[in-house]
């Protein structure tokens, strides 16, 4: 019997008809890309602490998470930026000993025309109504009613205990991170028809003495082995980012051969030049990226989201397009004398930085979503990983293989090349094995997913494993299609050209 066959046996006799149906020939390449946001979540939502669980909108965000919480407010900037795809949340609780950070406005003289206190939090606007003749208590009191009608926002306000025209701001949260809250008054200036009142003063004091960020490490292990593509994670220390390089590393982590979900993680980092080149030389990892920025109103948790929101949207659709121009839904960009120069963003992408760039209207777009991958293990300088297309087209490529594998070959017998055997059989040679993966290349190419498909042709080896019988190793080389990112233009004028 030539034909190979699941299920109906050999040697059956009862008449007459009998079919079974087999799809190995009939799949294509799918897969669901999902995002994972992480964050803290406040005492009075109902998920349960590091259990990733599927989330929606941000409306359940904020049931699942607290009102105001991290992870709603990641939420909210994700779905902005990416109104579609698949997004799971992983609950933090704030560290044990952790400190919450507070800030305050201090409000002293007397309105003498009526207007708005515009009040910035978190980049979100609060405008509180002054009237002639109100007072510096008066105007105290205004601002700790309207900032707590909005409960969104990631503090709550009161009035101090000893100051009637002073207002204390305290984060929901405790940690570090409560420090990047920005409190700010008039962030569209006059153009934008902010100003105080005639007659008021406001001193704001920026938030701060905030400590104690949550460990992530025994989070992550809730993660198991459920595939999650684009991650916000807002934590830049070197404890939790190292937990992150473990959890995502080639070694036993995500991209391992042995485990083969991949991945890439996204956070943010606000700084001065200085600070993020510090930041970004001291660390050296593939599978995350870290956007600098210095001056923004809104804060690394929700920079981080939305930039995964749109690299989840665009590496979704299409792993080989480069993010630039992609535009951050909700984030404020810093004012121009804060955004860094063109010079000052070529030093941070040689510093593992992730760079972007606001357009005359204030649109915050990426530039480059670099990752922090800047040396070999020999400390000198390798490129190889620089940008994440190179790790999505990766991770495209081996899934499109380990799917064309298995679905076609999973159950096959193995021989050498030239074996004569029978149409029909479940079998395979180095050969067969070698024409699949060459087509599979040129469906790729179609899609300039890779290139060149005749010098990788030429380059390929699949051949049985010299002690092993049951295995065939195969040197696999694509060509990774690139991304055009430097137009480079040399306009050498003439005056005249001779007749």
């Amino acid at each position: 019997m030539a034909v190979s066959f699941e299920r109906i046996p050999a040697n059956v006799r009862v008449p007459l008809f009998y079919a079974e149906v087999d799809n190995s020939q009939a799949s294509y390449f799918q897969i669901q890309q999902c995002a994972l946001l992480i964050g803290q979540m406040l005492e009075a939502g109902d998920a349960e602490a590091e259990v990733p669980v599927l989330v929606s909108t941000a409306d359940q965000a904020r049931g699942l998470f607290g009102n105001g919480s991290m992870l709603h407010r990641m939420m909210q900037a994700y779905r902005r930026n990416d109104d579609f795809g698949e997004v799971w949340c992983l609950p933090l609780t704030d560290a044990d000993a952790a400190a919450a950070a507070s800030g305050s406005l201090e409000i002293s003289g007397t309105a003498t025309t009526a207007g708005q206190v515009n009040l910035y939090i978190a980049g979100e606007r609060i405008r509180t109504a002054v009237s002639v003749d109100d007072d510096a208590e008066d105007v105290a009191a205004a601002i700790v009613e309207d900032v707590n009608a909005i409960t969104a926002l990631p503090v709550t306000a009161e009035v101090d205990g000893t100051t009637a025209s002073k207002v204390n701001l305290t984060a929901r949260h405790g940690g570090d991170l409560g420090n990047e809250i920005d409190l700010r008054l008039n962030f569209l200036g006059n153009a934008g028809g902010e100003r105080t009142p005639d007659g008021l003063e406001i001193t704001v004091t920026a938030m701060a003495d905030g400590s104690g960020d949550p460990e992530i490490a025994d989070a992550l292990a809730q993660l198991g082995d459920e595939e999650y593509d684009f991650v916000a994670m807002p934590y830049t220390d070197t404890a939790n980012l190292d937990a992150v390089k473990e959890e995502w590393g080639d070694v036993t982590g995500r991209w391992s051969w042995s485990k083969q979900i991949y991945g890439h993680v996204f956070s943010a980092m606000q700084g001065t030049l200085s600070e993020l080149n510090t930041f970004g030389t001291g660390r050296n990892d593939p599978h995350v990226t870290v956007v600098g920025y210095d001056g923004s109103p809104t804060p690394p948790w929700e920079w981080a989201a939305a930039w995964t929101g749109q690299a989840a949207v665009s590496l979704r659709t299409d792993p080989a397009r480069p993010l630039q121009t992609l535009p951050l839904q909700g984030v404020l960009a810093p004012r121009s004398e804060k955004r860094f120069t063109i010079s000052e963003r070529q030093t941070l992408l040689f510093d593992g930085i992730a760079t972007w760039a606001a357009s005359e209207d204030g649109t915050v777009r990426i530039e480059r979503s670099i990752t922090t991958y800047q040396q070999n293990e020999y400390g000198e300088p390798d490129p190889s990983y620089l940008d994440v297309q190179t790790l999505f087209q990766l991770a495209y490529i081996i899934r499109r293989m380990r799917q064309a594998v298995t679905q076609k070959f999973g159950r096959h017998k193995l021989a050498n090349d030239g074996t004569r055997f029978g149409a029909g059989q479940a079998i395979v040679t180095p050969r067969i094995i070698k024409a699949e993966l060459v087509a599979q290349y040129a469906a790729m190419e179609e899609l300039a997913i890779v290139e060149n498909r005749e010098a990788f042709q030429e380059a390929l080896v699949v051949e049985r494993n010299a002690t092993d019988p049951n295995r065939v190793d195969v040197l696999y080389p694509p060509d990774l299609v690139n991304q055009l990112r430097v137009f480079a233009l040399l306009a050498q004028f003439r005056l005249q050209y001779p007749e």
